[in-house]
């Protein structure tokens, strides 16, 4: 067996802990620990009970991993974006298990670690197009490599996976709201409520969520003093109403990225959706018809590995590895925010 790489995510709400073959790339242990029941009462992460419930949980996953150590050549962990309380607890173990077993340390952007997820186990394909859309971002990205990615468009204000969350938070659904909103809309009528679509008669080239959002709490308040209670019913039209209205959104963006790679001197012909919110199934059926009219191939990762996962973290840190592109325990710092990878 070649040597591994031992990887660690702790961005948000996901406690994860991989180990991946360098020569290989295959994932030889991953596991991940969710809050989502924790953090449920509250209707979204609450960054200082999500710190403390990683201090729990990556020591566990750790423990199986112990006998891997000897073959173990660098230790990889999420440095930006994320919640700084909660990227500072994978941090400290990083940096203590590098120290300890004398190795390098490599800082990974998760984000990119998103776009890795399209090639685990395998080999990354360039150029490529690519939408990411998760509980903090939506952006529009186009890579002609491993240093070479570049940020085409994103969100004036939410993301669409808080989109999402927020609606679910307004009809008391519960966290995280994703799956859920799908889910009722899936049983619901998709044209009860006429939603605007965000940005549609402006010439921007970026993505909004918010006055959707506004659209739909005007909804359920109009709802509320009229019939005094939510109905069932009401709850699966207006979910099915908001995800028509933000998925057209989101293709609307998409035709144009199509479009413009069309007269694109480093064309792609991958696409690849990734990020949290692009296990919606509803979002993955427009995504591949768009990718079919324009003669694409579709890339997607696998539904257990869209949301933040170790795994992807370790994909990233192969590349870096063989690049020999290390950090060092003394300067790697973590960064809450990102401007561009």
């Amino acid at each position: 067996m070649s040597g591994l790489i031992l990887s660690i995510e702790s961005s948000c709400d996901d406690s994860s802990i991989a180990l991946t073959q360098i020569d290989s790339k295959l994932l030889i242990f991953h596991q991940k620990i969710s809050q989502e029941k924790q953090h449920s009462a509250f209707g979204g992460v609450v960054p200082e009970l999500a710190s403390r419930l990683h201090a729990e949980s990556l020591p566990l996953i750790l423990e199986k991993v112990k006998p891997y150590f000897k073959e173990v050549k660098a230790i990889a962990i999420t440095t930006e974006p994320g919640l700084n309380v909660t990227l500072m607890e994978g941090l400290i173990m990083a940096k203590t298990l590098a120290f300890s077993l004398n190795i390098p340390i490599i800082g990974v952007n998760h984000l990119k670690g998103h776009l890795y997820s399209l090639f685990l186990e395998s080999e990354a394909v360039f150029p490529l197009g690519v939408l990411l859309v998760s509980g903090g971002h939506t952006l529009l990205l186009e890579a002609q490599g491993f240093h070479d990615i570049s940020i085409c468009a994103q969100s004036l204000d939410d993301s669409f996976g808080e989109s999402f969350d927020k609606v679910a938070k307004m009809l008391l659904l519960g966290y995280p709201g994703g799956p859920i909103v799908e889910s009722y809309a899936k049983q619901g009528k998709s044209d009860i409520y006429n939603f605007p679509i965000p940005l549609r008669s402006k010439k921007q080239y970026a993505f909004s969520f918010s006055g959707l959002k506004n659209a739909v709490r005007m909804q359920i308040e109009r709802e509320k003093e009229s019939k005094g209670i939510l109905s069932e019913e009401f709850k699966t039209n207006l979910c099915a109403s908001f995800q028509k209205s933000a998925i057209t959104h989101l293709m609307q963006k998409c035709k144009i990225f199509f479009e413009q790679n069309r007269s694109n001197s480093h064309q792609w012909k991958h696409f690849g959706v990734v990020g949290g919110a692009s296990a919606n199934l509803a979002l993955r059926e427009q995504i591949e018809k768009m990718c079919r009219d324009y003669g694409v191939t579709l890339l997607l990762s696998p539904l257990e590995f869209c949301s933040d996962n170790a795994a992807m973290i370790g994909r990233v840190a192969i590349e870096s590895y063989q690049l020999e592109e290390f950090d060092t325990i003394y300067s790697l710092q973590t960064r809450p925010r990102i401007e561009a990878f």
